[in-house]
């Protein structure tokens, strides 16, 4: 059974609001660039389906959870959801889609090879994948919910295997949000340090899943608790999307078929 994890974030819990407007920032760009027929694989919570759906002719959505997706938004678009595991994206005809938008999950999935060769197949030639994942040279410690993350030469890599025109961007914080970072940097070394032989990477990931799930959701309390101010003021115009370095905290990738 399918377990719903910290990984899934909502503006509802407003300690997430800074990893929410993260996520936030992305959907904003994926507005100015998508048309035609979208398809978003890993719905989460469905405001990115709020976000997107006015901009497509027609709005395909893909989780293996349910969404939640109100009357009135299904009512004003073309909107169609599928409930399922993936890759393959089935039911999903080659050849068909203008645009995929998929982020935050590439790295939760077993086979990303096989993941971007069904997005390959139903993208239409002069298709686009936007797609975002954490770069790996940025993230504090071992998230055993994801199957891998990506330095910049390995997602520059796995997705030339497939798409011949790759442009990595980055997803950037001004100084409010890294300073967040900082705080969040120095939080979870206190948690870690008693971590003295390294379990983290020696242990298999399900072993990990759960601690690190409430260990992740009581930081981004005490975090908020500690820092409301800030926490509260953060705003999805503190980031930006330019070209990426290392250290961007997301990539933003722009593949086209």
């Amino acid at each position: 059974m399918a377990i719903q994890t910290a990984e899934r974030s909502s503006h509802l819990d407003p300690s997430e609001n800074v990893i929410f407007q993260r996520h936030m920032i992305a959907y904003k760009q994926a507005a100015k660039l998508i048309n035609g027929t979208v398809l978003e694989i890993g719905c989460g919570e469905g405001y990115g389906i709020s976000e997107l759906a006015k901009y497509a002719k027609k709005y395909i959505g893909v989780d293996k959870f349910d969404t939640y997706i109100s009357e009135k938004l299904m009512t004003e678009n073309d909107i169609v959801f599928h409930k399922m595991e993936i890759p393959p994206l089935l039911n999903i005809e080659s050849n068909s889609i203008d645009f995929v938008v998929t982020f935050q999950v590439i790295e939760h999935i077993q086979n990303d090879n096989f993941f971007l060769e069904e997005i390959h197949r139903v993208l239409k030639p002069g298709g686009m994948l936007l797609l975002t994942t954490p770069n790996k040279l940025m993230s504090l410690s071992r998230n055993p919910w994801h199957i891998r993350e990506y330095t910049p030469i390995e997602m520059k890599k796995v997705l030339s295997n497939y798409f011949a025109n790759v442009d990595v961007q980055g997803v950037f914080g001004n100084d409010l949000v890294m300073n967040y970072y900082e705080k969040n940097k120095e939080s979870v070394k206190k948690i870690t340090r008693f971590d003295i032989f390294n379990f983290q990477y020696l242990l298999p990931r399900w072993a990990l899943q759960i601690p690190y799930d409430i260990l992740n959701r009581l930081n981004r309390k005490n975090l908020k608790n500690n820092n409301q101010s800030m926490v509260d003021s953060v705003k999805v115009e503190d980031y930006s999307i330019k070209s990426s370095t290392e250290n961007c905290l997301d990539y933003f990738c722009i593949a086209t078929k």
